[in-house]
């Protein structure tokens, strides 16, 4: 592989033609950050998502080809009670504030009492020419369902809308501070604002509500993450057609991930919006499970003849790269961008 250069993102990012093909990831999955570098996780799997910036995920990294290490800032979260961990659950599990007084009793987390010192650590640490790209704990929809639940929010936007606004307000406030906290950190080269808004026909709430409780939180924080120079990403879930325009326009992000056939193939959203904002991924997620590796090749390939005069596209799957994916189909997209680079 070549050796890691941040500044080919930045063009990615920047909707420039960038310098060689590009990937991009939210993360994998510890049974194959172990296959690309051939070292067990050990005690760092517990937390390789969290807040590992460097050993076997950082390694892991570099060698498929990535330009940068995705991590968390520092371990604030909005606490829930545990619910049932399968590979799904249910947005209706929320249930630590129901009402006025079990919101003024919350133990809400103060950002500025976490320790960021990782993000300190990384700049001696980051193999030569990566950067952090940090996340956030959940963004400002998906904290307030998990706090709440889906319907029990549903109902209170419409029976208690003042108590409805003071939740969204105390989640979203910590989260600017915690972007605001983050994001000047000479380690940090972009940031991830990950916060799912729908489903597979539209947005989890309706776009006024969107507009009213959610959007202008992520606008401030997509002010903060500019204002320490670096550019804004959108990871979010579901169909968001109806306020794609406040996304780009509005809030200003520079680039959206997370793509998924059924809802709006990546070609498509790359044909719409990618003269607006950076399209990152997209490869079908349930394609990248059933497909063959040819056929994932094939489809990459294109994907990459389609976009590189035009830049401002990363290649990679429609969110993240669970287990379940089959080993040698992420390899077969991969190699498409490594392959380029040789």
């Amino acid at each position: 592989m070549s050796e890691p250069r941040f500044e080919n993102l930045l063009q990615v990012l920047g909707r420039e033609r960038p310098e060689r093909p590009t990937l991009f990831e939210f993360f994998l999955n510890q049974p194959f950050y172990e296959k690309l570098t051939g070292k067990e996780l050990g005690e760092e799997g517990r937390d390789w998502r969290w807040g590992s910036v460097d050993g076997v995920v950082m390694e892991a990294f570099a060698k498929a080809g990535y330009d940068y290490l995705t991590v968390l800032g520092s371990e604030m979260s909005f606490e829930v009670e545990e619910v049932e961990k399968k590979k799904t659950i249910s947005l209706n599990a929320g249930s630590a504030i129901r009402d006025r007084k079990s919101f003024e009793s919350y133990d809400w987390p103060e950002p500025d009492a976490y320790d960021y010192s990782r993000l300190e650590k990384a700049k001696n640490v980051l193999v030569d020419g990566m950067k952090l790209i940090v996340y956030g704990p959940c963004g400002v929809l998906e904290n307030v369902i998990a706090l709440v639940g889906f319907e029990s929010l549903c109902m209170m936007l419409v029976d208690d809308a003042e108590l409805a606004k003071d939740i969204f307000d105390a989640v979203g406030g910590r989260l600017v501070r915690y972007y605001e906290i983050c994001a000047p950190y000479e380690s940090v080269g972009a940031v991830i604002s990950n916060d799912d808004w729908g489903f597979k026909t539209g947005t989890m709430l309706s776009p006024a509500q969107m507009r009213q409780y959610v959007i202008p939180w992520h606008k401030r924080i997509v002010e903060v993450i500019h204002t320490a120079g670096k550019p804004s990403i959108l990871h979010s879930c579901g169909n968001l057609d109806e306020v794609m325009d406040d996304v780009i326009d509005d809030i200003g992000y520079d680039a959206k991930h997370s793509f998924e056939d059924a809802i709006l193939p990546v070609e498509e959203a790359y044909e719409r919006w990618g003269d607006r904002i950076a399209i990152l991924g997209g490869i079908d997620m349930d394609f990248m499970c059933r497909s063959r590796p040819e056929q994932i090749r094939e489809r990459c390939e294109a994907m990459l003849g389609r976009t590189e005069k035009r830049g401002g596209y990363a290649l990679g799957t429609g969110n993240s790269v669970p287990e379940y994916v089959p080993w040698e189909n992420y390899i077969a997209m991969i190699d498409c961008v490594r392959e380029r680079r040789a």
